[in-house]
């Protein structure tokens, strides 16, 4: 049978910035609430998005030691829709709000995430940008608002959005799944698990950085001759 959408642990002593706290008080819903509010709300920039969909994927085996279980079926679903909810909700702010709201904010972090996501769109176009912009946190934050207020088509930022949000969520979801699966123990190694589920999903990244660098080094050479 599913387990409850909510669990029973206190809301009111959750820790924002530890995955297990937030499964532990808020279930597979909160999984939902805390990527829509990750990928659609500039506030959300600091939630572990990443950690978040990894440890709640190892919860669904049952394997843990934590008393937490979830139900895979369910949480696939309100992660999915959380984050594709949430990014076509910051585009949206983007196209209404334009720069505004990041020139209001003072965190240098958020404006580092800003100026990171400008250079993807630059660099790799509308579809590219917007799926490994997934992968990195913050610019996946501001990715989408920033996506808005530089006029990116509505059509090309949903199909983009979407596949790169069911990508994200789905793959780091099953991945602790998967490991939970065949680790006796893992939630005993739980944080270097996550920080390599972590590294691993920055690698689509790195990869198109390196082919990048690499293509632009040739036409130099080839312009140079």
């Amino acid at each position: 049978m599913f387990a409850p959408l909510f669990t029973t642990a206190s809301p009111f002593a959750v820790n924002v910035l530890d995955a297990r706290s937030l499964l532990g008080a808020f279930g597979v819903l909160g999984v939902g609430i805390v990527l829509f509010a990750e990928t659609g709300l500039l506030i959300g920039f600091f939630l572990p998005g990443d950690s978040l969909l990894f440890t709640a994927g190892l919860l669904c085996t049952g394997s843990s030691a934590t008393g937490v279980h979830l139900s895979l079926a369910p949480l696939l679903i309100a992660a999915a829709a959380g984050t594709l909810a949430g990014s076509q909700c910051g585009y949206l702010i983007g196209r209404k709000g334009g720069g505004a709201l990041l020139a209001r904010s003072r965190s240098a972090r958020l404006h580092e995430g800003a100026r990171r996501a400008e250079e993807l769109l630059g660099r790799y176009g509308f579809a590219k940008a917007i799926v490994l912009a997934r992968f990195v946190p913050v610019v996946r934050t501001v990715l989408n608002p920033m996506a808005g207020a530089l006029g990116v088509p509505t059509r090309s930022f949903t199909l983009w959005q979407a596949a790169g949000g069911l990508l994200w969520t789905v793959g780091l979801t099953l991945a602790g799944y998967a490991l939970g699966s065949s680790v006796p123990n893992i939630d005993h190694y739980l944080l270097p698990a996550v920080a390599l589920i972590v590294v691993l999903s920055l690698l689509p990244l790195l990869a198109e950085l390196l082919r990048s660098r690499r293509a632009t080094a040739a036409r130099r050479s080839a312009a140079g001759e």
